[in-house]
């Protein structure tokens, strides 16, 4: 059977890490080359996207903006800065109302630097920093530029001093810091109480299936499969002709024309005119892999999937 190559749009359901969802379906479609785009914490809902087989060369092409909705608990600080970790202390909450709270969440929007959580992903001499934070060493997490684009109230409780609120930002957040800042801002304490990603990597959690039971048949799993070609609505996508195509697969520059090329819907208009990655099509429309188009209108290989 021939690899498969697509993208899962998997509901990762609580209890289950990133990575666990990925070994599961490399378990049922009995391949190795399986990848996730933005890992979610165990306790974190929503979408994961999945790349399966070559499509995995083409996760830092995606768009790297996620979307989430989730409840941040004021007056509790912990270990992990959301509810499963350790209590550190534990203080009441000011008398807020919904314009006050507004204009706290204002301060996050915009670019902004942003320590990780000591227990994250991020790398620290070789070690992950919840690794070096399990053995009970405090760090000093360098700040991060972030990006966040919208930060709204939808609703907040002031007897249990719990708000809900909609975040659309870049990769890289993390709104367990997110949650932290706001209650410092406060100065009562914060920290993440539930969370779902809506949005990552333009793939949306109404279009979502649920993640496959490791018995579940391989020919349904199979019928889920995203093509790549439906992701790519934000870069320039070229269609090769039959000598082109023999080029690149060979590894070969070769000459486009304007008229092969078609202008992405969403593409940032400061990067039109300049050399810039480009989706590569073969005759029938296939994704062969990804190129680097020159204001010459040169196509050079970056990554080929049908090379020879």
């Amino acid at each position: 059977m021939k690899e498969p190559f697509g993208f899962l749009n998997i509901n990762k359901p609580t209890g289950i890490t990133s990575h666990g969802c990925v070994s599961r379906i490399r378990h049922i479609l009995g391949i190795k080359r399986v990848g996730h785009g933005g890992t979610l914490d165990p306790e974190v809902t929503g979408v994961l996207p999945i790349a399966v087989g070559k499509a995995t060369r083409l996760l830092p092409y995606l768009p790297g903006e996620k979307t989430y909705q989730g409840e941040i608990q004021l007056g509790r600080k912990t270990t992990t800065d959301d509810m499963s970790g350790e209590l550190i202390d534990q203080t009441d909450w000011p008398i807020l109302d919904s314009e006050l709270l507004e204009k706290y969440l204002n301060n996050f929007c915009g670019s902004i630097q942003q320590k990780p959580p000591q227990f994250s992903s991020v790398h620290i001499e070789g070690k992950r920093a919840h690794e070096i934070a399990r053995s009970g060493k405090y760090m000093e997490l360098s700040a991060r530029d972030v990006t966040i684009h919208s930060l709204n109230l939808i609703n907040w409780s002031q007897e249990k001093g719990l708000l809900e609120v909609f975040i659309h930002c870049s990769s890289g957040t993390y709104i367990r810091s997110l949650a932290r800042d706001l209650g410092e801002l406060i100065q009562c304490h914060g920290c993440l109480s539930r969370l779902q990603r809506i949005q990552a990597l333009g793939l949306h959690i109404s279009q979502s299936i649920e993640l496959p039971e490791k018995g579940d048949l391989l020919t349904e799993l199979h019928k889920k499969l995203i093509p790549p070609i439906e992701l790519f609505g934000h870069m320039q996508r070229v269609k090769l002709t039959r000598e082109q195509n023999n080029d690149w697969m060979n590894g070969r520059e070769t000459s486009t024309t304007k008229r092969q090329v078609e202008e992405a819907p969403k593409q940032d208009s400061l990067n039109q005119g300049k050399s810039s990655s480009i989706i590569v099509l073969d005759p029938m429309n296939d994704v062969i892999g990804i190129g680097i188009l020159e204001e010459s209108a040169i196509l050079k290989p970056k990554i080929v999937f049908n090379a020879k």
